[in-house]
């Protein structure tokens, strides 16, 4: 068996960089949310549990308020 990995949104970004969210379900049954920052070749990616993928959400709906 291997990893489930589903796209769930992708975004443009200024200077021409790109963001993919996916959520990822491991063999073991764990979920959790990718994402997927690419900067050119450069292609960074970070595992999010659902209470850090909480946090980082609020955090940015709340900086992003203040623009």
């Amino acid at each position: 068996m291997t990893d489930k990995i589903t796209d769930i949104a992708q975004f443009d970004l200024p200077y021409r960089r790109k963001a993919t969210i996916r959520l990822v379900e491991f063999e073991g049954g764990m979920k959790m949310v990718r994402l997927v920052l690419r900067e050119g070749t450069r292609i960074t990616q970070i595992d999010l549990d659902a209470d850090s993928a909480t946090q980082l959400s609020r955090t940015l709906a709340d900086t992003a308020a203040q623009l």
